[in-house]
């Protein structure tokens, strides 16, 4: 059957099982072929959602640049375009019963442009998606709706860092407003004598926050439904040089922290312009205060942890999510630690990880490989999640039990 025809097949499915997506259903009804979700991005997000999708008879096609990316063995198929390629996206949108993305790196124009084009709803919007790329709109917009963030300002020169210093004090932590991510683009800057050097180094628009003194990193990972809002058990996040190396859950914080952070949270959420998950990353600081760091309108890699320690994980909700389906349930199975799998070389190299066999051998121990072909340095391999046997296990005894099931491997040869 022609591509056209197929489509337009397809559609009239769907159209007949979902009509008016953006509208609450009293009914969910599945045929085969069932809905086909487009995805901007195909890394390892894409990858977690397509196998969350396959189990609810929902198909995924993924754009990405790069041939056979770490989504391709298990999406339904790849469409080879860059994430601001318009007829790629617009052939991605023809495919689509909705479209969504994986990666911030997504042009919210060209989706905007061919979602009213064609008709196919994005989720979530790509208003938001425009909040999110830069990052001093985002928390403008942010403290304008009441959540709390650090002190933050503009910069355009280092001569705005030295004012900062003086205001906040040093350290003050430097971040590119666009194109950032696992910690790339953030600098601290520990003195007025590095301002320069720190504003080289971010090579682009900046702003500057005040250096936040905090008991710990957390996130939530909350989804916004059709008529609904729900949030997971938050985590406790350990960074290593900007990059997260690990996510505990629950989080070892007092129930009003826990209490706060779901708040804060859920006004995150009315901010933000359509359904999906949303990675909320937050500070709870020395003083017990909740204050926001940054927000992913996307799965999160602190949510990972949710496949096997959560009734339902982030990648089936975003999927229920986009496509206007009930949401699942959110509980905690039992304590969960993730530890990420990261590239412990010191060049680029073609992906080989040895040592595997006591992550293999552990009870409540499970592997997730992203099928990427080269490994750099610190860059996200895979990781590992090891859940407890009962709700009363210590996090204390998990944590240290998954440091050695990560320090057990290597990709060094």
């Amino acid at each position: 059957m022609e591509p056209v025809r197929a489509s337009l097949e397809r559609r009239a499915v769907w159209e007949f099982l979902s009509a008016g997506i953006d509208n609450h259903h009293a009914m969910t009804t599945l045929r085969t072929p069932g809905p086909t979700i487009g995805v901007v991005g195909g890394g390892q997000l894409g990858r977690m959602l397509a196998e969350a999708a396959a189990p609810l008879g929902v198909e995924v096609v993924v754009l990405d640049p790069t041939p056979d990316c770490p989504a391709a063995p298990v999406a339904r198929d790849q469409v080879v375009a860059g994430f601001d390629d318009e007829a790629g996206i617009r052939e991605l949108a023809a495919r689509a019963d909705v479209l969504t993305f994986e990666i911030e790196l997504a042009d919210q124009d060209v989706m905007d442009r061919v979602s009213e084009d064609t008709d196919t709803p994005v989720h979530p919007k790509p208003s938001t998606l425009e909040t999110i790329h830069d990052k001093l709109v985002q928390k403008r917009e942010l403290e304008a709706a009441g959540v709390p963030v650090p002190p933050f300002r503009a910069v355009e020169d280092a001569d705005d860092i030295r004012t900062a210093i003086d205001d906040y004090g040093a350290p003050v932590m430097l971040k590119a407003r666009t194109g950032g991510y696992d910690g790339r683009g953030n600098v601290p800057v520990e003195s007025k004598a590095d301002a320069e050097a720190a504003l080289e180094s971010v090579a682009g628009p900046a702003m500057v926050e005040s250096f936040v003194d905090f008991e710990r990193e957390v996130s939530v990972i909350a989804v916004k439904g059709d008529d609904e809002i729900t949030t997971f058990p938050i985590g406790e996040n350990v960074h290593e040089e900007e990059i997260l190396r690990e996510t505990i859950v629950p989080a070892r914080s007092s129930e009003a922290v826990t209490e706060r952070a779901h708040a804060v949270a859920r006004d995150v959420l009315e901010v933000m312009d359509g359904r999906g998950v949303y990675g909320i990353e937050l500070f709870e600081t020395t003083a017990g205060e909740v204050l926001l760091n940054e927000i992913a309108p996307r799965p999160h890699n602190s949510g990972h942890w949710t496949i096997e320690g959560a009734q339902t994980s982030q990648f089936e909700q975003h999927v229920r999510a986009v496509l206007g389906w009930p949401l699942g349930s959110t509980v905690l199975r039992s304590p969960t630690v993730l530890t990420n799998l990261l590239g412990d070389v010191s060049a680029e190299q073609p992906a080989q990880l040895d040592g595997l066999d006591e992550i293999l051998e552990t009870p409540g121990a499970s592997l997730h490989w992203y099928g990427k072909r080269q490994v750099r340095p610190l860059r996200k391999m895979g990781h590992v999640t090891l859940s407890a046997g009962n709700a009363d296990a210590s996090v204390e005894e998990l944590l240290e039990n998954a440091r050695d099931l990560e320090a057990a491997v290597t990709f060094r040869s």
